[in-house]
């Protein structure tokens, strides 16, 4: 249970999509005076060294963040794109990108003195290396580390005192029935408060499971009469290869979806413009791609 890290992925292509579609969502939400509840549950260590042991063994970095600012786009990165990357800039002090922010890290820079974020990590190690990290914050009481399971944690806390809250789901799937879930901790939230924000990151792989997550969420958005988006990410195709020797060489992850409930209507527009930069600078053969559907 407890093998996944995320150090060994941290900045990859996935994490690009995932944090331009939250740090996109955050500049909206935290436009209105209104506190913000946030509740991150699978928080990870919330900071990453790219130069480190674990992103070098690795390299996901490689062909995510660092090849995005690495490679010249025929046009000015999209609004959002350029946020993200600033946004990522904002942690490293030189040329030289050695730090990455986990959601923990991008979620609190975007706070307000009166919102509130909640931080749900199950992994020891990752919970010790979390709470060090958001020492160095001085944010107080602001930021609450709670080292139990999240799909369970968030119940307790939803409705919030200020009926505004941004949820972020993005659980490794390492587990087969996180999926599963997935599933019961949107439905049981939203019945417990219909108009937050849920947003879903999953990987899309050659598992029935994965494939069947997007169209279930889409089902219970428009039951429950409910605006949705859903955007995914293709680099590369998701076949098996074999090496000079005959081995099989598994891909990688070779896509990924965010799909959220209750989406801010600015989202859309936004995404249109910085999916296909993604899939031109992050793109690693003829099958990458990106899809956008969203309605209500």
């Amino acid at each position: 249970m407890f093998s996944y890290r995320h150090a060994f992925h941290a900045g990859n292509h996935a994490d690009v999509l995932k944090h331009t579609v939250l740090l996109a969502v955050l500049r909206h939400m935290t436009q209105k005076d209104t506190a913000l509840n946030v509740f991150d549950t699978h928080a990870g260590a919330g900071l990453y060294r790219l130069d480190g042991d674990y992103a070098k063994t690795s390299e996901e970095a490689a062909e995510g963040f660092l090849k995005l600012v690495a490679t010249k786009p025929k046009q000015p990165f999209a609004p959002v794109l350029q946020d993200y990357v600033d946004m990522v800039a904002g942690f490293n002090n030189t040329d030289h990108w050695s730090v990455y922010p986990g959601s923990p890290f991008i979620i609190q820079s975007l706070l307000r003195e009166r919102d509130k974020l909640k931080l749900y990590e199950l992994h020891p190690t990752d919970t010790k290396t979390l709470t060090a990290n958001v020492a160095q914050l001085e944010a107080g009481r602001q930021v609450a580390i709670l080292r139990e399971d999240g799909f369970e944690g968030l119940k307790k806390f939803l409705p919030p005192p200020s009926r505004r809250a941004l949820v972020l789901c993005d659980p490794s799937y390492e587990v087969k029935n996180d999926y599963g879930r997935v599933l019961d901790m949107v439905a049981d939230a939203l019945l417990r408060f219909a108009t937050g924000t849920y947003a879903v990151w999953y990987p899309i792989i050659p598992r029935p499971e994965a494939h069947d997550l997007p169209k279930r969420l889409k089902t219970m958005a428009n039951k429950a009469g409910k605006s949705w988006l859903h955007a995914t990410l293709t680099v590369k195709s998701s076949k098996l290869t074999q090496d000079a020797q005959g081995e099989v060489v598994r891909p990688g992850l070779p896509a990924s979806g965010m799909f959220l409930i209750n989406p801010p209507h600015t989202l859309k527009a936004q995404l249109k413009d910085a999916l296909p930069q993604m899939v031109e600078l992050l793109g690693q053969d003829s099958n990458a791609a990106f899809t956008l559907d969203s309605a209500g």
